[in-house]
């Protein structure tokens, strides 16, 4: 199923990303549609994947971790497989990506204090090289993608 991505379209998707919890009636009334059309139209983009789910985002300090950081890791020889198996279920990580360069991963963490950063960190080096980048402030999130 191939979905045509019309200024409707993104008009809709530039809503859904600014508030994905706004109402079919709402975003109709910006876009022009009724509430219904709109509908159809967010349902057609979720069954051909544009758009691929929704979620919440969580202060991280006010769940009680004081740090946020980027650790990268550059596997050992044997190690990047190993690591990818395990790498979920660290409770620490909340996103993970696989990358091209010198290191091998890319993480985001959230961590309660240096100590729990300290343990972390020990728990990874039997998988590779690390380097840790503590974030100071987000600069930009969550940007909305736009049309090209």
């Amino acid at each position: 199923m191939n979905i045509k991505i019309d200024e409707l379209n993104w008009e809709i998707l530039k809503c859904l990303q600014g508030n994905a919890r706004e109402s079919f009636a709402n975003m109709g009334r910006k876009v022009g549609l009724t509430a219904p059309a709109v509908a159809e139209r967010v349902k057609k983009m979720e069954d051909t994947g544009i758009i691929s789910g929704y979620s919440t985002e969580i202060s991280y300090t006010a769940v009680g971790y004081q740090l946020k950081a980027i650790i990268t890791l550059r596997a050992f020889m044997g190690k990047l497989k190993p690591f990818l198996e395990i790498v979920s279920s660290f409770d620490e990580v909340v996103n993970c990506y696989r990358i091209t360069g010198d290191e091998n991963i890319v993480m985001e963490v959230v961590l309660q204090n240096q100590s729990h950063l300290e343990k972390f960190i020990d728990r990874l080096i039997t998988y590779g090289e690390t380097r840790t980048h503590i974030i100071l402030s987000n600069v930009v999130s969550n940007a909305p993608i736009k049309k090209k």
